[in-house]
């Protein structure tokens, strides 16, 4: 038994500490009520009228002191309440009632998931990841849990990959601030409408923009909840699109190559979908190479730089002419997915026409995407998807809102 006191490390209120016992392992401390104050319900927190029994203890673990674990030897009693009308366990200000851990242990471990993976703080800790699990989930319930639409003017929605299985997460981020406002399981219709179903009509008409891609149960949810929001294609997703078209023109110029030509043309697929300033020297090379002997390859990728130039104009009208042109240049490459890649363009014209209005789209939320992979590779993935959402949220609270609004157009 050491004759030093750590009892000025248990500063709890309502109960003293009346034993101590360390030794190379840990610690036991022995806590009793302190017969000074009178026992509060754990339930409604009003003092009870009687005891109604008493001698009863559990374990409850505390914070580490140094490297070693701390555990409580908690007495404690019931009280009859009148104001609950049956017996009920004291209340404990340094632990609930049904938990095995004080408040401050788990608050320390709720700071440490924020840095670190689930499974790496139960090692350290020496704790159950279910347990850990449950400590962080139930802050982040309590911080993140609920749904925040106020003041929102400007959306970017997309869609992240929670597991493999085509399992997605509707991901909306408040675009002025950077906050996550809401994610929810699912791409579909019925998905934006639990995001909507929260929402007043007031909150819905101050709705100005919304990023999206061209995706047709977002454009439907979004026309249907907020008909006066600009919906704005973003230049991401309308070249990503375009990157899928070069690569099947790519693939029927490699059936039609035939001898020498035919290994200039295979394998190309990364040098016509990089950007040029990203590729080595003799990638240049052999780029210029292969744009040299192959007409329609040059045509797509002279067409993949035209189509960035069209989200230069700031000016609807001039926006308009360098779209009808790139359609009229398209239209001479002789491929099935071009013809549809052109069809797409003039269906969805007026969200591309519409950044002339607002100059926002999905790539702030493509950073945010990023960073989601990180978080879901280093927990080795997430299979309670409300929980993976939480930490989403919790990954990007936002800044304050005072970013100039970005509609070019006042």
């Amino acid at each position: 038994m050491s004759s030093l006191s750590i009892a000025s490390y248990f500063p709890f209120t309502r109960v003293k500490v009346v034993a101590q016992n360390v030794h190379a392992e840990g610690a036991l401390i022995q806590v009793h009520p302190d017969l000074r104050w009178r026992p509060l319900c754990h339930n409604c927190r009003m003092p009870g009228a009687n005891l109604h029994s008493q001698g009863f203890r559990r374990m409850v673990r505390d914070l580490n002191v140094a490297d070693r674990q701390v555990w409580l030897q908690v007495a404690y009693r019931k009280v009859w309440c009148p104001q609950c009308g049956k017996a009920r366990v004291e209340h404990l200000s340094f632990c609930d009632s049904p938990q095995r851990l004080t408040h401050r242990l788990r608050r320390y471990i709720y700071g440490l998931c924020k840095l670190l993976p689930v499974a790496e703080v139960a090692r350290h800790l020496e704790l159950d990841p279910k347990t850990v699990k449950a400590v962080d989930q139930e802050f982040l319930q309590e911080e993140f849990g609920h749904t925040d639409y106020e003041g929102l003017r400007v959306l970017a929605i997309d869609e992240v990959a929670a597991k493999k299985g085509q399992q997605y997460l509707t991901v909306v981020l408040d675009y002025l601030s950077g906050r996550v406002v809401w994610v929810g399981e699912g791409h579909d219709k019925e998905t934006l409408d639990r995001f909507f179903a929260g929402m007043t009509d007031d909150q819905k008409k101050a709705i100005r923009a919304v990023a999206i891609d061209m995706w047709d149960p977002y454009i439907n949810r979004l026309q249907h909840h907020c008909p006066q929001a600009r919906i704005v294609f973003d230049l991401f997703h309308v070249v990503k699109g375009f990157s899928f078209v070069i690569d099947e023109v790519r693939r029927e110029e490699v059936r039609r190559a035939v001898g020498p030509m035919k290994q200039v043309v295979k394998g190309s697929r990364y040098l016509l979908l990089k950007n040029r300033e990203n590729l080595r020297a003799d990638q240049a090379d052999r780029l210029e190479e292969l744009l040299k002997i192959n007409e329609n390859l040059n045509r797509v990728y002279v067409l993949k730089d035209q189509l960035k130039m069209i989200y230069q104009h700031q000016r609807r009208p001039s926006a308009k002419a360098a779209l009808d042109d790139w359609c009229a240049m398209a239209a001479r490459v002789d491929n099935y997915h071009m013809a549809q890649f052109i069809k797409t363009l003039r269906r969805f014209e007026y969200g591309i026409l519409n950044h002339c209005d607002f100059s926002i789209g999905t790539s702030r939320l493509e950073g945010v995407n990023n960073k989601i992979k990180v978080i879901k590779r280093k927990a080795y993935g997430f299979h309670d998807l409300t929980y993976f959402g939480l930490k989403i949220k919790q990954a990007f609270p936002g800044h304050a809102k005072d970013l100039k609004p970005t509609n070019s157009s006042g």
